[in-house]
């Protein structure tokens, strides 16, 4: 299985000027642990988490107003389309990390995210059972 099989599309992701609180509010809705966050050519600039958001509000600042570009991880760690599962899975946790982009060059195609792994192996599981 590949990682293009299980990633998340329609993929969400946020602008570099976007808000700290914006993101908490679309990761919330959509029910997302983690996000890309694209520059103005929508080439990949950073990845969002919502750990990092939280660390983030403990320490007093401007919330509604903080852009994403103060938080973000800008080190990401990503994943090809063709890359199957266990070495998807082995990356994400190796560098302790909840979600991942998949992504052509610095486009982002999806996102992988322990969720969709777990997933996949219950439907595998109760396909095989």
């Amino acid at each position: 299985m590949k990682g293009k099989n299980i990633m998340h599309q329609p993929v969400i992701t946020f602008k570099i000027k976007d808000t700290v609180a914006h993101a908490l509010k679309i990761m919330n809705e959509k029910n997302i642990n983690g996000a890309p966050v694209v520059d103005e050519k929508n080439a990949l600039a950073g990845m969002v988490v919502k750990a990092d958001l939280y660390r983030f509000l403990i320490s007093p600042g401007h919330y509604d107003t903080c852009p994403l570009e103060w938080v973000m991880t800008k080190d990401v760690i990503t994943a090809q389309e063709e890359e199957d599962i266990l070495t998807i899975s082995k990356r994400l946790r190796t560098n302790n990390i909840v979600a991942m982009p998949i992504v052509e060059g610095k486009k982002v195609l999806g996102v992988v995210s322990f969720e969709d792994i777990i997933d996949y192996f219950i439907r595998k599981q109760e396909i095989d059972d």
